[in-house]
């Protein structure tokens, strides 16, 4: 009887962690099939000629929630706009808006995130923040210049880093119509981040 009573106990809770864990991992399932949309369709794609012709669907490494993780975030006080170099060699203008300190592995790291200030002029945008990146798996299993995470406004002091949902910029598939903010010295992490967007180095020759 009392094992019965026990399972009737935690059959909630194991239910409602599978539709926490579902949800998560449709999210990251749903930003993979948008991403490849978007690389398929000639209107938005950055691809051109036979890279465009030949490309079928992002290669990903495997979904895992490790690194989905929740970031203690602090607001940045008294911060300038400042000009953030890009591939091309030109600058776009961004301003400091917090730090998302966490721990993976059992030590702890702390990235910048930024606001652009030309996206920000955008309604849609305004909410955004942008989270440029880089780790051990660069040149190996990734490009070489890193990924983007794109992130909103928290509304408290924690923020959700899910780097399954880590791309590429433009410029590693077409270094030639696309200039690339380029990640700063801060966002460059000593680990392996294995998650999110992998990269074949097909793209430049």
């Amino acid at each position: 009887m009392k094992k019965i009573i026990w399972l009737f106990l935690i059959l909630p809770l194991w239910t409602f962690s599978q539709k926490t864990t579902s949800k998560e991992v449709m999210d990251v399932k749903k930003f993979q099939k948008e991403l490849n949309a978007e690389y398929l369709n000639p209107k938005e794609t950055p691809l051109r000629g036979d890279n465009f012709k030949n490309f079928k669907e992002h290669p990903f490494f495997p979904i895992d929630m490790k690194y989905r993780i929740m970031a203690k975030f602090v607001k940045s006080k008294d911060t300038k706009p400042f000009d953030l170099p890009t591939s091309s060699g030109k600058t776009k203008s961004y301003q400091e808006y917090g730090k998302a300190s966490f721990e993976l592995d059992g030590k702890p790291y702390t990235l910048t995130l930024y606001q652009s200030l030309d996206l920000i002029k955008q309604k849609k945008y305004q909410d955004y923040l942008f989270l440029p990146f880089r780790d051990a798996t660069n040149e190996k299993e990734t490009y070489g210049g890193g990924k983007y995470l794109d992130l909103k406004i928290p509304k408290g002091n924690t923020i959700v880093l899910d780097f399954n949902q880590s791309y590429h910029p433009y410029c590693a598939y077409n270094a030639y119509d696309y200039n690339c903010p380029i990640v700063p010295e801060e966002n460059k992490l000593p680990v392996e981040i294995r998650a999110g967007v992998m990269y074949e180095d097909i793209y430049h020759h």
